[in-house]
C-alpha cells in the first residue's frame, strides 16, 4: 500500500521533530528544518539499527499509513548521528 500525501507530510514532520530533539540532546545543530528531516530520518535507521543488535524491542512506534515510524529510536538514533557528524567537523576543521 502506497503512502498519501497527507502521511508522507505528516512523516516530514515527525522526522523534522525527532532530529531536532537528537540535535538537541546531541548538543550540537547541524543546520535547518530540512537537515533535521534527514536527521530524523537516518536517526531511525541508525536507532534501529543500534536496537536490533542489543536486542532491545520496538516501542512507541506512530503508524502513518499502516507503516511504522519508531519515535525513540529515531530520537535516539539522531543524536548518535548529530553527535558523529559534531566530532568528525571538530576533528577535520579543528573548529567548534
Amino acid at each position: 500500500m502506497a503512502i498519501t500525501l497527507i502521511g508522507f507530510l505528516i512523516l516530514l514532520l515527525i522526522a523534522a521533530i525527532c532530529g531536532i530533539i537528537g540535535q538537541s540532546l546531541a548538543g550540537y545543530d547541524l543546520g535547518g528544518c530540512l537537515v533535521s528531516i534527514v536527521v530524523g530520518f537516518i536517526g531511525a535507521y541508525i536507532g534501529l539499527w543500534v536496537a536490533g543488535k542489543i536486542g532491545l524491542p520496538h516501542f512507541f512506534e506512530i503508524i502513518i499509513d499502516h507503516k511504522p515510524f519508531p519515535i525513540i529510536w529515531a530520537v535516539v538514533g539522531s543524536a548518535i548521528f548529530t553527535f558523529i557528524i559534531a566530532l568528525l567537523r571538530r576533528i577535520f576543521t579543528g573548529s567548534k
